[in-house]
């Protein structure tokens, strides 16, 4: 082989090594990886590759073993990149297997996911060109989802993340521990904590809010710019996140979805009286220590709630409590003492909802009127869902405000699909602004004053 032959061999090869190297970098560009404080992780396109979303992200370490009913830890770290592209277990729950119930058909009909105690994980979809690009400094939404602390996680049916990100939102869901894993108060547990037990749960939401507010950046959003919102008991933990002294600073602006706003809903309990239940619950299991009650498995803890109200005859939902640090007093009485979040509020209630909200969402709004500059929005979905007679229920705006009407088996119109893009429109401008109308300078939705008691009402154009 001549010189000539050998020197184009050779440039052949460097340009064929050449090209494998930037085939390579395409590759590492279309699966965008971000730093976070625990290690590398690499997200999955989707909505054509315009979206990344990274599911199934550790914020905190599981929650297992001598971690069970502790405040959330730091994740581990890893030295590999991880890959997440799968959602992580949901928090321990009853499994929605009746075929009748009416919110089994509604959201449940695909099936449970995997449920443990290993359940502190959380997803972020991020518009892919943001990934990696701290200066891009995009709005943030955190949502928290509902459930009656029993029940739910952040990836149903109903939530998503697209639809946000091709309106440059940073959307992140989370999962909590719920039920008697996130909530269970005992003397022994209040021994060992310094006074203070349950809100395991709501410890798990402050975690999460902080690993936004560390880690946000590297995806993108802006750590100075986050949305809290939540619908029910998810409604309520936007309460207690901007009532408690734990969060403040955390967040900017918040969405309350049909979780009141100054009177009766899901009302903390004073936890002298739920490490009575708690006690009562353990002495049942015959647990006498903590090392005990941390080794009786999942389903034993599981069951002793169902167990509790069929021996007691009573009713028992375990929620929040007042525990004199994550929240030295309930929403309420913070809020009309002026120590919630100085922040926008957004806040309403569905039609056909748990009760009439409307009282006690303007007690709320003229509060906040009489306290401070921050304008509070008041909205009332209307909606008569199509489909059957079951009308704007409790959570039926979920399909509207994440954009997901094609995952129902409700027969929408055009006109829905209309209302979900004006509602879209409405929270993530909210999210961008901590106005809905947006900054164009439309004006057309008011805050809700004494003198302007203005209520935006979302429904289908007659």
């Amino acid at each position: 082989m001549n010189s000539m032959n050998k020197c184009m061999m050779m440039l052949a090869i460097v340009a064929a090594f050449s090209s494998c190297k930037s085939k390579d970098a395409e590759a590492k560009v279309e699966n965008p990886i971000v730093t976070i404080n625990s290690g590398k992780i690499q997200g999955v396109l989707v909505d054509n590759g315009a979206t990344t979303v990274f599911r199934g992200i550790p914020y905190a370490a599981p929650p297992v073993g001598e971690l069970r009913w502790k405040k959330p830890q730091p994740a581990a770290h890893w030295d590999t990149v991880r890959i997440c592209d799968t959602f992580g277990p949901a928090a321990v729950q009853p499994p929605h297997s009746d075929p009748n119930s009416f919110y089994t058909k509604e959201f449940y009909w695909e099936g449970d996911p995997e449920f443990s105690e290993d359940c502190l994980y959380l997803n972020v979809w991020t518009p892919t060109a943001a990934a990696s690009h701290p200066e891009k400094k995009l709005p943030v939404a955190v949502w928290i989802h509902g459930g009656a602390y029993q029940n739910g996680w952040g990836y149903e049916v109903t939530m998503d993340g697209e639809t946000w990100a091709k309106r440059d939102i940073i959307l992140v869901t989370i999962n909590y521990r719920l039920g008697i894993f996130g909530f269970l108060c005992h003397p022994l547990l209040a021994e060992e904590g310094n006074g203070t037990c349950g809100n395991y749960g709501t410890w798990d939401q402050a975690a999460a809010l902080q690993w936004v507010k560390s880690n946000i950046a590297n995806f993108g959003g802006d750590p100075n710019n986050i949305t809290v919102f939540g619908q029910s008991a998810g409604a309520a933990s936007v309460k207690n996140m901007v009532a408690s002294p734990v969060t403040r600073g955390l967040l900017s602006k918040a969405i309350i979805q049909s979780g009141g706003g100054l009177g009766e809903f899901i009302r903390e309990s004073p936890m002298a009286e739920s490490m009575q239940i708690g006690k009562e619950m353990m002495d049942m299991a015959g647990c006498s220590t903590l090392a005990q009650m941390r080794a009786l498995n999942t389903q034993e803890v599981q069951d002793l709630s169902g167990r509790f109200m069929k021996e007691k005859k009573k009713f028992l939902m375990l929620s929040p409590v007042t525990d004199g640090q994550l929240l030295p007093k309930g929403f309420d009485q913070a809020a009309l003492d002026n120590e919630i979040a100085d922040v926008p509020y957004m806040i309403g209630w569905n039609l056909n909802d748990m009760g009439d909200m409307s009282k006690p969402i303007a007690r709320f709004a003229e509060t906040r009127e009489k306290q401070s500059k921050q304008p509070t929005y008041v909205y009332h979905f209307t909606r008569q869902l199509p489909g059957d007679e079951s009308g704007a229920f409790h959570s039926a705006e979920l399909w509207y405000m994440f954009g997901t009407l094609d995952n129902s088996w409700r027969p929408f119109t055009e006109a829905d699909h209309v209302l979900s893009e004006q509602m879209v429109d409405a929270w993530t401008n909210f999210a961008k602004y901590g106005n809905p109308n947006g900054n164009t300078g439309n004006d057309a939705w008011k805050p809700f004053t004494a003198g302007n008691k203005e209520v935006h009402e979302f429904n289908i154009a007659q």
